[in-house]
């Protein structure tokens, strides 16, 4: 690790990234990179969003972008926070006046602006989040040591981490994660016990944004040590009494069978890991944590323990949801095969239960599932067989009448 990172960054239009910085003062130190991409490119990861935190006000740099001929997108909560949207070549980049906080409630913040880069970097939360760099030589700026807390393993609150947690309740979670991602061994004691002595705090949360936080630290390469400290000092009690150690076990387990079926993990099917295996409960969490219902009918199928073929499971539940149950009951290589498998349809409709003399209504859609039925259970066999089982299951039908 080194204390300075690539310019221009990996993967963006050198060119737009040029064009931006000459609008908004790169060359004259009122612009950086800012958080998230200086720390991973620092770590080695593959950085994702560019954030640029700039001395210019949010108007200013509005303008500016626009006059270079960039794409500038902005809404009143974002320019409200400082926050000026600039496309470059289809991607888009926050740029953020400086702030520096004038009141907390523990959910958001009113903030004010400045030209202070100390002042705005010790409003954020972790050391190894505060870095900025000079887009133009690479070279960082840190204030709290988080170059070093980076090197160590460490995540490590800036100043006092009751007093940060105070001011945003979600940093609890985030703690965490960022503790998966860049953490080595036990916990920075202090924000540790911090986070464990204020954890009720969370229940002031909303909850779709505690289900986002957990979502992304599920989302981590190995989040199972992070739950692991969280279960030991009752974090999540507060607002998922459900997880527990026989929760984590099979977390663990499923996170085993997705590298043996070399499939990426999934944050949605980990949870589905953690919570109960009853699908009820998970309609509960679900709803208690305003998942989508898309997500909610997911977690249902995921934990319901119905066996069944892995094609036939894939056909009816679709072929996400089958590899989730597959996965879960610890078969990868079944899911493996399923993962790539596309479902046929049906080559028959209810006409040719119609032609084979059953009346237009409900009996044709009676007849049409039987067939169905028996096709799958027999493997989805070619045309000539399905026209056969329709020739059976109109035979059946119309002698039944």
């Amino acid at each position: 690790m080194t204390d300075r990172v690539s310019v221009p960054p990996a993967g963006w239009d050198a060119e737009g990234i040029a064009r931006l910085g000459k609008a908004i003062g790169f060359d004259a130190g009122r612009s950086r990179y800012i958080g998230g991409w200086v720390r991973d490119a620092l770590a080695g990861a593959v950085p994702g969003d560019l954030d640029i935190g700039t001395q210019l006000r949010p108007e200013d740099v509005r303008t500016r972008a626009d006059a270079a001929g960039l794409g500038v997108w902005t809404s009143p909560s974002g320019l409200a926070h400082g926050t000026v949207g600039v496309t470059i070549a289809g991607k888009p980049v926050e740029v953020t006046t400086l702030r520096r906080d004038v009141s907390t409630d523990g959910r958001r913040a009113t903030v004010s602006f400045t030209d202070d880069w100390e002042e705005d970097a010790a409003r954020r939360d972790f050391t190894i989040n505060a870095l900025s760099a000079d887009p133009l030589t690479g070279d960082v700026f840190d204030y709290f040591g988080g170059v070093d807390d980076l090197r160590a393993g460490v995540v490590r609150f800036i100043g006092d981490p009751l007093q940060r947690i105070a001011e945003d309740h979600l940093r609890i979670l985030r703690f965490f994660r960022f503790h998966a991602r860049f953490g080595t061994g036990v916990p920075e004691a202090a924000a540790y016990d911090a986070c464990a002595a204020r954890a009720n705090d969370l229940m002031a949360l909303s909850r779709e944004r505690i289900a986002d936080e957990l979502l992304k630290l599920l989302g981590c390469a190995d989040p199972v040590p992070a739950f692991s400290y969280m279960l030991a000092r009752d974090v999540l009690k507060p607002v998922l009494p459900e997880i527990d150690d026989a929760g984590l076990k099979r977390l663990r387990t499923l996170i085993a069978a997705e590298y043996d079926a070399a499939l990426p993990g999934d944050a949605v099917r980990r949870l589905a890991a953690l919570i109960p295996p009853d699908p009820a409960r998970a309609e509960d969490i679900a709803a208690r944590l305003k998942l989508s219902n898309a997500v909610r009918k997911r977690l249902s199928l995921a934990v319901s323990a119905r066996p069944e073929p892995p094609e036939e499971l894939a056909y009816r539940i679709g072929v996400e949801s089958a590899v989730d149950r597959l996965l879960l009951a610890g078969a990868p290589q079944d899911a493996t095969r399923i993962a790539s498998w596309t479902p046929p349809r049906l080559p028959i409709s209810g006409g040719a239960l119609v032609t084979r003399g059953l009346a237009a209504g409900p009996i044709v859609a009676r007849g049409l599932k039987m067939v169905e039925d028996r096709w799958v259970a027999e493997g989805f066999p070619a045309r000539d067989r399905v026209d056969r089982l329709a020739d059976q299951v109109a035979a059946e039908l119309l002698r039944d009448q």
